[in-house]
């Protein structure tokens, strides 16, 4: 496919056309000519008020649903929500069923995801589906295309499971994801612990139960070497944990949710069954503190934390209730919403090389992998204006600037608008 860009501010440091408005030119998906007043007249032409382009956009935590939950969300059509939203690639969840615990998992998701223009990385289990204790065939998962290792929000109770893992990896450079949770404290819990869910007379989740993991975690890295990820950091001291181990030369890396982000436990005042969240949302203090990190590096990556689930798993008393929310179509605008267009970018293509995946610069010569999209434009969003087939969003009633364009990947063109 030729296709022509007109008049696009780009917005990519490592581009010597940085923060400079041009024209660019794709051939069978590579870029061959960046310049002013381009013509091709055989190319498909694309013109928006105010285009932006950037590096493709890449959430490094998403769940459909497929295979198990298809009901939810298909992979087919979540790749189609994915591309409506901006991202190019995704990394995908292991809370399907079957887990992904065999190369023939791993190739059914490739294979599922095949012809897209958003790329599905799979992550694959770090214990069989069967035992939360027995290690699953990681150097064979890896070599079928996993990019990581995750139990996703089922914690790694036994320490010596998490120890092995890491050292099992540590010979072929496999990353190891380590859900911050500690379930001897923290399960059953509806929301943070703190005056909120004392007024409501809910059961809490402190704080406590991220920290006491983060650190035991970090304590084990310490001690096997290797590669670790923590996604979805909720609490300000979990990010000191972080900062420390990074000081002390571990090779550590983490996430957190635009939900954390944006929202504090103050959401559930009206008992919103879609803002009971795994981690759930905290304190003013904690938000602040995540969105300081997430501006100085010391969280590198900030996910959706895309979870659809059917209706009927909500629409109960809140403490039967199951935790997640879907967050894709939201995380541009409300990226937005907290920081600069610059900032925004600049978060949103963040975590590639971690998760092993190739980043392309825009420049002559280079793989055209491009996200579009305006910072105008205003949106509410609705329950009829979710594209998911889940519509379980915490974001239902907010209104946030900005509008994705679309993506030009895998050479092809999706647009959104």
């Amino acid at each position: 496919m030729n296709i022509l860009i007109k008049a696009a501010k780009i917005l990519d440091a490592s581009s010597p056309h940085h923060n400079t408005t041009q024209d660019i030119y794709i051939e069978d998906g590579v870029i061959q000519k960046i310049g002013n007043e381009l013509s091709y007249p055989d190319a498909k032409q694309l013109t928006f008020d105010d285009l932006h382009i950037s590096q493709g956009w890449f959430d490094s935590g998403v769940s459909f649903g497929e295979p198990g939950y298809e009901e939810r969300e298909t992979i087919a059509h979540g790749l189609e929500v994915a591309a409506n939203s901006g991202f190019t690639h995704i990394a995908y969840n292991t809370n399907t069923y079957p887990k992904p615990d065999s190369r023939a998992d791993i190739a059914f998701l490739l294979e599922q995801a095949n012809g897209s223009a958003v790329k599905l990385h799979p992550k694959a289990r770090i214990t069989t589906a069967d035992s939360d204790a027995k290690l699953a065939p990681l150097r064979e998962l890896q070599a079928a295309g996993a990019v990581s290792f995750s139990n996703h929000k089922a914690p790694l109770s036994n320490a010596n499971t998490l120890k092995l893992a890491l050292q099992y990896t540590h010979d072929f450079d496999g990353l190891v994801e380590s859900f911050a949770f500690n379930q001897d404290i923290g399960s059953d819990g509806v929301m943070h612990e703190g005056t909120v869910s004392t007024a409501l007379g809910l059961k809490g989740v402190p704080s406590i139960v991220e920290e006491m993991q983060v650190k035991r975690d970090l304590d084990i890295l310490s001690y096997t070497g290797g590669k670790m990820h923590i996604p979805t950091l909720s609490t300000k001291d979990a990010i000191s944990h972080v900062k420390d181990a990074r000081k002390a030369g571990l090779d550590v890396s983490c996430s957190t949710s635009i939900h954390n982000l944006y929202f504090t436990d103050k959401a559930l005042q009206d008992f919103n069954a879609n803002a009971k969240l795994l981690p759930p949302l905290r304190e003013d203090a904690d938000r602040k503190a995540l969105r300081k990190a997430v501006l100085d590096g010391t969280i590198d990556m900030v996910t959706a934390d895309h979870q659809p689930l059917n209706s009927e798993l909500k629409h109960v008393e809140l403490d039967r209730a199951h935790y997640g929310s879907i967050g894709l179509e939201h995380s541009f605008g409300c990226l937005l919403s907290m920081f600069t267009i610059e900032d925004t970018v600049k978060i949103l293509i963040r975590g590639k090389e971690r998760f092993g995946i190739a980043a392309h610069t825009i420049a002559e010569g280079a793989i055209a992998d491009i996200s579009l999209f305006s910072p105008k434009g205003t949106k509410e969003v609705t329950k009829a204006t979710l594209a998911s087939t889940s519509k379980n969003s915490l974001f239902i009633g907010q209104a946030f600037s900005g509008t994705v364009v679309g993506i030009v990947a895998q050479n092809q063109m999706h647009l959104a608008i």
